[in-house]
């Protein structure tokens, strides 16, 4: 397969946006495809990734070959702030499914560690050190003299669980939500 690329969303092309969100769809159920589990796949995507392409286009990033996009990193440098915005942003999901789903991205570890990221790869971009690269694009994308970053990850995906902790972060909760994953910075 050929060598696997990055380039920022920030100088999206035709085309990127949709490959961005079914990405997010082909990877949604704990890194495997949810297509055709959800009636609606913007449950996922109005959650995951259009926010933030919306709201932090600059710290989005995609992994390319050639003009095909096989995955990418979003995120924040700051939860507490995209929560507010998120709560506000219009989507298909009601103002009380926003303002839940802000609530969440509220933990004890956004406060330490205030940025967080979420990273989909389609199957055949997997272990091809395309991750690791996406996430210190991601960092070196942060305003200097961000604490940290985190990250969820369900706890179904086992793959997940098993990379970040090769890429610096390390496991900071467990519970039926998932696994929490931070990593300080600077």
């Amino acid at each position: 397969m050929p060598e696997i690329a990055l380039r920022p969303f920030d100088t999206a092309r035709a085309g990127d946006r949709a490959a961005v969100l079914e990405i997010c769809v082909r990877t949604g159920d704990a890194g495997r495809d949810a297509s055709g589990l959800h009636p609606d796949a913007r449950v996922l995507t109005d959650r995951y990734a259009t926010p933030y392409l919306d709201l932090e286009p600059a710290l989005a990033v995609l992994a390319t070959v050639g003009d095909e996009v096989v995955g990418y990193v979003l995120g924040t440098a700051d939860t507490a702030r995209f929560a507010e915005h998120f709560a506000a942003h219009p989507s298909s999901l009601t103002a009380a499914e926003r303002r839940e789903h802000a609530d969440r991205l509220l933990t004890f570890e956004a406060a330490r560690l205030p940025a967080h990221l979420h990273i989909d790869l389609l199957p055949a971009a997997q272990g091809r050190g395309a991750g690791r690269a996406l996430i210190e694009a991601f960092v070196a994308a942060l305003p200097a003299g961000t604490a940290g970053v985190h990250l969820a990850v369900d706890p179904a995906n086992t793959g997940a669980q098993a990379f970040y902790p090769r890429v610096g972060f390390r496991e900071l909760r467990r519970d039926a939500d998932g696994v929490l994953f931070g990593r300080q910075l600077g």
